[in-house]
């Protein structure tokens, strides 16, 4: 297994490449945010700029197993900056309440620039998030990116979607449906950070690997089948 990390140059090559591949080949949402990127040359400098920054921390480690980490950390930043539209689009908010979205998150900034400050934001963060994968996936064989990220992606949304709605709530009807979510609100931001932990103390494997020693676990009579994220959002 490779020890030594990879550098600065090769992160940002493989990342690049892979920004130029997903325009062509993958979903067609996907494709979109790739497309947005390259078809606007201030829109992929500015990209390319926040990606260089971000890859600045994974390149330092001079060791494999802690430039993982540090994707991985990655990764997890990347998931909570896109959040905001991807409630969006999920809860289809419109009218006022997409005006108290974002007045939330910016204040009494004017409310055109902010959607359009957003969606640049949601753009360039999902293009990242994209080349994430693909650098662990190719050059780091990280098993941490297959099912445990994406588990974390889903709690994420869930406990975003909550704080929204929470947020949000400006009827009597809305403020009764919305106040047991917001008692929950604690619970799953404590399951969060333990999940987020888990995440970032998982052992290096390739995804294959991964699966296989989840498969091998004994099961049935003898042990108790363990999940990846336990109710208290710890991964096994």
């Amino acid at each position: 297994m490779r020890i030594h990390a990879y550098k600065h140059a090769r992160l940002m090559e493989e990342s690049e490449a892979r920004v130029e591949m997903t325009a062509c080949f993958d979903s067609p949402a996907d494709m979109l945010v790739a497309s947005r990127i390259l078809e606007n040359p201030d829109a992929y400098r500015r990209w390319e700029a926040e990606h260089d920054r971000l890859m600045r921390p994974v390149s330092e480690p001079a060791r494999l197993d802690r430039q993982v980490v540090m994707l991985r950390s990655a990764a997890l930043a990347l998931v909570h900056r896109k959040a905001i539209f991807e409630y969006l689009r999920d809860r289809q908010i419109t009218g006022a309440r997409r005006h108290g979205l974002f007045a939330l998150f910016y204040g009494i900034r004017d409310y055109a620039n902010a959607v359009v400050a957003e969606h640049g934001n949601y753009v360039r963060c999902s293009s990242s998030y994209l080349c994430t994968y693909h650098l662990a996936e190719r050059l780091m064989q990280d098993a941490a990116f297959d099912e445990p990220l994406r588990m974390y992606e889903q709690r994420y949304s869930e406990y975003f979607r909550t704080f929204c709605d929470v947020a949000l709530a400006r009827t009597e009807e809305e403020k009764q449906a919305s106040a047991a979510m917001d008692a929950l609100k604690p619970l799953l931001k404590y399951q969060l950070a333990e999940a987020r932990q888990a995440i970032l103390e998982m052992p290096q494997m390739p995804a294959e690997d991964w699966r296989e020693a989840q498969i091998r676990k004994p099961t049935g009579d003898t042990q108790r089948l363990r999940v990846l994220f336990s109710s208290g959002g710890r991964v096994n």
